[in-house]
C-alpha cells in the first residue's frame, strides 16, 4: 500500500469508532511505524464505540456512525468533543434530555442570534440529519484516542527534502500580493493572485482549512485543515506545491512559525483540540520535535478539565516565544523554544474559553478574546503577564481584530460579538492615552449577532464587520462598514451576496480581507458545496464594487490570508 493509503486508513478507522486494545498496544511495539498507521494506534481507550445511555431516543448503529461524523466536522469546534461546551454551550446527555427531541430538532434547524448555525434552513443539515442529530446528542459522546509522537511520526512525509528545493524564487508570482484562499468542504487552498484575481493553484491540504499562515521569511505557507493535517507548502518552487506534511491529532485549528530574530523559519508549532496538546515540529520538514498536553487546572474554580483545547497561537516578536491559548482552562502559556530539551513555559491565568486574538498596533500586547467568559484578555509579551482583563460583548470573535486611531480615544483594539450586535473598542495606548488603556472606550452596534471577523488596514478609514452566522438571511448576505473618522454616524450595510449573483443557497458573507497595498479588501461568500460560490472583491475608497471572482474550483471558499499581511501581521 501506499503511505497516502496507510495515512487515509488510519484516520477512516478513528472517524468509524475503533478502539485498540492492550494486545494490539503490545503488538504495535514491535512494528514499523508505517504498518503502526494502517493497523491503527494503541490507545489505553475503548475509543468511539457505541453508548446506549438511559432515557435517550434510539440510534441505530449506522445512525450513530453518520452523526458522529457530522458532529466532528460541524459541531465539536464550538461544543467540544466530550461536548462540555466552550464557544457553544455545552451538550452533555443531562442537558440535552430535559431539552427534548423537539427541542432540540427546532434549536439545531433555525439556529440562534447568538451563533449558532441555522443548519437546517442553510441546507447544510437535511431534515432527516437534524433529527438525527437531536437524537445522538442526547447520548454519551464517544470518547476519541490519544495521539502521539508514534502516530505523528506514521503520518510525517517529507515530499521533498529541503536541499531538493530551489535556492531562489522560481515563478513570476507577485508573492507579497497573493492569497491563500480556504476551499473548505473540498480540503484544498487556492493560491489566488491578487493583481490579476485569477487561481494560479488548486493545492491538496487537510479537511476544512482553518487557517493559512507564512513563515517569516515569506516562503512558506502552512496551512492546518480542522482534520490536524498540516501542509507544508513552498512557493519558491515554479509551481508552488506540498513539500510536507503532517497529522498532528484528529481535530485542530492552529498553526504559527517562529519569528523571533535569529530563529525565523527555525520552528512551526501547531495545536490541537483533540488530544488537547501542542506540537514544536521543525520549520522546514515538519519533523515532530516536542509534544506537551495542555491538560490541567482551571483559573477560575481549580478543577481538574480533561480537555482543555489549543486555539489561537501566535509568534512573539519580543523572545523566542509561541503565545499559546489554551480555551478551556483559560491559561495563557509563553512557550520559549530557545531549548526544546528544557522547554521553559511561563503559564499566565487569564479567563476561560480563550479563542482567537492579535497584537495590538506595536506588537508589543496580544489581545486574546475568551469567548464564553465575555472579556479580552490583554497579554504582555514583552514582560511575559498579564495587563488586564477587559469586559466586552457576548462571545467576543475577533479573528485577529483590528487596530486604529479612534479621533477621540486614541489607538484602539476592535473586536465583534458571535453573541450580540455590539462592536467593542478597547484603548491600546498605555503611554500617551494612560487613562484609556485596557478599557473599553466606545461601543458600536452592529446589524447583529453571529460576527466572525472584524477588519481594517493602516491605510484605510473603513471599519468592515461580517455577520456570517447569523440566521437572518439579509444579515447573514451582507456587511456592515463605518468610517473610521465619524463612528458616530453607524454602519453601512453592502449586499455583498447581491452583488456575486449567485442564485440559490445560503450564500454567507465571510471575512474580509485586505490585499496588501490596503485599497480593496475580499469577501468570501460562501456557499453550498453543490451551489455557486465566489469572492467579491470591493474597492476600499469608493466602496464600490471592482471584481466578482468566480470559477468552479471556488467550492465553499471561507478565509482568505494575504501573504505579506499575515506575514508581517497586518491588521
Amino acid at each position: 500500500m501506499t503511505a497516502s493509503i496507510h495515512r487515509l486508513s488510519i484516520t477512516l478507522l478513528i472517524l468509524l469508532g475503533f478502539s485498540f486494545t492492550a494486545h494490539a498496544e503490545t503488538k504495535h511495539a514491535e512494528k514499523k511505524s508505517a504498518e503502526t498507521a494502517y493497523q491503527g494506534a494503541p490507545s489505553p481507550i475503548k475509543s468511539g464505540q457505541q453508548v446506549i445511555t438511559p432515557g435517550a431516543p434510539t440510534l441505530t448503529a449506522a445512525e450513530f456512525e453518520h452523526a458522529k461524523t457530522i458532529f466532528f466536522q460541524r459541531c465539536a469546534g464550538c461544543h467540544g468533543v466530550l461536548r462540555k461546551g466552550a464557544t457553544g454551550k455545552p451538550l452533555t446527555p443531562d442537558i440535552t434530555q430535559a431539552k427534548g427531541t423537539e427541542y432540540l430538532k427546532v434549536f439545531i434547524n433555525f439556529g440562534s442570534p447568538a451563533g449558532m448555525p441555522n443548519w437546517g434552513t442553510s441546507g447544510d443539515l437535511t431534515e432527516a440529519e437534524v433529527d438525527l442529530m437531536a437524537r445522538y446528542i442526547q447520548h454519551e459522546p464517544p470518547v476519541p484516542p490519544e495521539w502521539g509522537m508514534e502516530e505523528m511520526k506514521a503520518s510525517w512525509q517529507v515530499l521533498t527534502k529541503p536541499e531538493d528545493r530551489p535556492v531562489k524564487q522560481m515563478n513570476k508570482l507577485n508573492l507579497k500580493n497573493l492569497f491563500s484562499v480556504t476551499l473548505r468542504d473540498t480540503g484544498q487552498i487556492a493560491l489566488i493572485d491578487g493583481d490579476s484575481k485569477k487561481i494560479v493553484k488548486v493545492i491538496k491540504t487537510g479537511y476544512a482549512v482553518h487557517i493559512s499562515r507564512i513563515s517569516s521569511s515569506g516562503r512558506y505557507l502552512f496551512v492546518i485543515g480542522r482534520d490536524a493535517r498540516i501542509n507544508l507548502v513552498d512557493l519558491w518552487m515554479k509551481e508552488p506545491a506540498n513539500v510536507a506534511e503532517i497529522k498532528v491529532g484528529l481535530e485542530a485549528r492552529s498553526v504559527e512559525t517562529s519569528k523571533f530574530k535569529g530563529y525565523e523559519d527555525k520552528y512551526a508549532i501547531a495545536g490541537t483540540y483533540w488530544p488537547p496538546q501542542f506540537v514544536i515540529m521543525d520549520g522546514d520538514t515538519l519533523e515532530p520535535l516536542k509534544i506537551k498536553s495542555t491538560r490541567g487546572m482551571t483559573v477560575d474554580t481549580q478543577e481538574y478539565h480533561p480537555e482543555p483545547r489549543v486555539a489561537a497561537i501566535v509568534a512573539s516578536h519580543e523572545h523566542p516565544e509561541f503565545i499559546v491559548n489554551v480555551k478551556e482552562t483559560g491559561k495563557v502559556l509563553m512557550v520559549n523554544y530557545s531549548d526544546l530539551k528544557n522547554l521553559n513555559i511561563t503559564s499566565i491565568d487569564a479567563a476561560r474559553f480563550l479563542h482567537d486574538g492579535g497584537w495590538d498596533s506595536t506588537k508589543r500586547y496580544f489581545m486574546s478574546a475568551a469567548n464564553k467568559s465575555n472579556k479580552i484578555a490583554v497579554i504582555d509579551s514583552r514582560e511575559d503577564k498579564l495587563t488586564a482583563l477587559v469586559d466586552v460583548g457576548k462571545i467576543p470573535h475577533p479573528g485577529r481584530g483590528a487596530n486604529f486611531i479612534d479621533k477621540k480615544y486614541g489607538p484602539v483594539w476592535a473586536t465583534s460579538h458571535l453573541g450580540d450586535a455590539s462592536i467593542s473598542l478597547i484603548g491600546t495606548d498605555p503611554v500617551k492615552h494612560k487613562k484609556n488603556a485596557w478599557k473599553v472606550v466606545r461601543t458600536l452596534q452592529g446589524q447583529g449577532g453571529g460576527s466572525l471577523f472584524i477588519k481594517t488596514h493602516p491605510k484605510s478609514s473603513n471599519l468592515w464587520v461580517d455577520t456570517a452566522l447569523n440566521p437572518d438571511p439579509k444579515i447573514h448576505q451582507s456587511i456592515a462598514v463605518y468610517d473610521i473618522n465619524n463612528l458616530d454616524k453607524g454602519f453601512v450595510v453592502l449586499p455583498i451576496a447581491e452583488m456575486a449573483q449567485l442564485g440559490e443557497g445560503p450564500k454567507r458573507v465571510v471575512q474580509p480581507e485586505y490585499n496588501t497595498a490596503g485599497d480593496e479588501v475580499w469577501f468570501s461568500v460562501w456557499n453550498g458545496k453543490e451551489q455557486t460560490s465566489a469572492i467579491v472583491v470591493i474597492d476600499d475608497k469608493t466602496r464600490k464594487l471592482k471584481k466578482v471572482i468566480k470559477d468552479k474550483r471556488l467550492v465553499t471558499p471561507t478565509g482568505k490570508f494575504n501573504i505579506y499581511n499575515t506575514q508581517h501581521d497586518v491588521y
